[in-house]
């Protein structure tokens, strides 16, 4: 059976001090704290800037080896560019510090905006840009341009192997026929993303990798999961594994501090993964 990690999107919300996190628990704490009670993470901070290199190593600092760290791509490169001449923004990303995260680097998420349709040649331009292991990530991090200063800059691989990539559109014609087999033909998981009709839920398996974000069961990224709820995503997540499929899923239910407690309980009801 393959694994299936469980985790959170983003982990530094005051709101789960004194809940999730014990109060007295210095901030600085907090990650070391929740990789003990769940098995990955996906850094979603990385999406609205570019992280420092110094980030990439707390995150190192505070994890277990082999604990896999999932990182959003910047919004730059997909909402403000949309995907267009993306290169050079693609080369600061991996150079802001990704490569420090060595073999705890997870598959890197890139979310799209909604208004964003599917369109074949975009995005066989932006696939065919994406680094498929740490080497190549360090050859495209190489080519940053000065609007990262060189010494926030990390163009080494910290590890060797593949590196992962999953795409989160928000677009209904991303569920065709044509985008999910483009997707297929570069390897690329098409992310499942439940949400309370805030934007498609799109269910098809295009590459070896099932990558899950629970956003909130009826409250967009606010509700709790209901044990019934969550028994069922174990029952598929458990489904997939059986099939060889390694699984990533994450609560980004956050504001109201569900989701630690339902990664903890998804944990549970799978034997702790």
């Amino acid at each position: 059976m393959a694994t299936i990690h469980v985790g959170v999107s983003g982990w530094s919300y005051d709101g789960w001090r004194g809940d999730f996190y014990p109060a007295d628990l210095p901030r600085r704490r907090w990650l070391a704290y929740l990789a003990q009670r769940v098995t990955s993470v996906e850094l979603n901070g990385s999406f609205y800037s570019l992280q420092r290199p110094s980030t990439y190593r707390a995150i190192v600092e505070q994890t277990p080896a082999g604990f896999p760290v999932a990182v959003k791509g910047g919004r730059f490169v997909t909402h403000l560019r949309r995907l267009r001449q993306v290169e050079g923004p693609l080369a600061n990303f991996f150079a802001s510090g990704v490569l420090l995260l060595g073999d705890r680097l997870g598959p890197v998420l890139w979310q799209l905006p909604r208004t964003l349709a599917y369109d074949p040649d975009l995005i066989e331009s932006f696939l065919a840009l994406l680094p498929r292991d740490h080497r190549a990530a360090a050859d495209l991090a190489a080519r940053h341009d000065d609007k990262l200063a060189e010494d926030r800059a990390v163009t080494v691989a910290a590890a060797s192997g593949p590196l992962r990539h999953v795409l989160e559109p928000r677009h209904p014609s991303f569920g065709g026929a044509e985008a999910v087999a483009h997707l297929r033909r570069h390897d690329v998981a098409l992310v499942l993303s439940d949400s309370p009709g805030a934007w498609p839920c799109f269910d098809e398996e295009t590459t070896d990798l099932r990558y899950v974000r629970l956003h909130g069961h009826t409250d967009l990224y606010a509700s709790g999961y209901a044990v019934r709820s969550l028994a069922r995503w174990s029952g598929r997540l458990q489904e997939w594994a059986g099939a060889g499929r390694e699984c990533f899923v994450y609560f980004d239910n956050d504001a109201r501090g569900r989701a630690p407690h339902d990664a903890v309980s998804l944990l549970d009801l799978l034997g702790r993964g």
